[in-house]
């Protein structure tokens, strides 16, 4: 592993900041994307003779990504695989998942950690409240907030039906009570303001 270490510490010296390039409509404000990390860190990699590349596994309740260096040389580093839940078991639902598992598996494997990064998109940890939080069963909170986080993203794409569509997805009233608190007043305001849309 002598050669991948060396050409990885040359390339971390080399790696150009993770830009907030990306713009959430919704909330007004910049975040760092997918793009945003691979671009900031593979020009370094690549000119230190390092091939970046992730993996993706099969999981019925979501994704599994790993991000792996290959070094010319021949000598590979895999940095651990990674699991997400799907915060809805469709295609959009797993592509939402697919995107932002890749970028948080490839900033933990090259050491990114952009200041306020969260895209107010899945990766802002959504809060839920004690009492909320004895609604739902252990093994069905993450879920919630897997789904909390699904409706940030689509908030973040200005995909409002996308958003009223991944909160009708909860039927349990216990599980939509908590979710319900996840949410922050803008969202739901959309929310809300969609659903009458829809029953008009």
């Amino acid at each position: 592993m002598k050669e991948i270490a060396t050409a990885l510490v040359k390339a971390q010296k080399a790696f150009a900041p993770a830009l907030k390039t990306a713009t959430n409509p919704h909330f007004r404000s910049k975040y760092v994307d997918l793009a945003s990390c691979v671009e900031s860190v593979i020009d370094a990699l690549n000119a230190n003779g390092i091939f970046l590349f992730q993996t993706t596994s099969e999981h019925p309740d979501g994704i599994v990504c790993e991000t792996s260096f290959l070094h010319e040389s021949g000598e590979r580093l895999d940095c651990g695989k990674l699991f997400f839940p799907a915060p809805k078991q469709d295609p959009q639902g797993f592509m939402s998942c697919l995107t932002y598992i890749r970028r948080a598996s490839l900033m933990a494997a090259t050491g990114q950690a952009p200041e306020d990064d969260d895209g107010n998109a899945a990766s802002r940890a959504p809060r839920i409240s004690p009492t909320k939080t004895e609604l739902v069963s252990p093994g069905r909170t993450n879920v919630v907030a897997s789904v909390a986080a699904a409706i940030n993203e689509r908030m973040a794409a200005d995909d409002v039906v996308g958003a009223l569509e991944e909160f009708q997805g909860i039927v349990d009233v216990e599980e939509k009570t908590a979710l319900w608190s996840m949410l922050d007043s803008k969202t739901r305001s959309a929310i809300k303001k969609q659903s009458e849309l829809s029953k008009g």
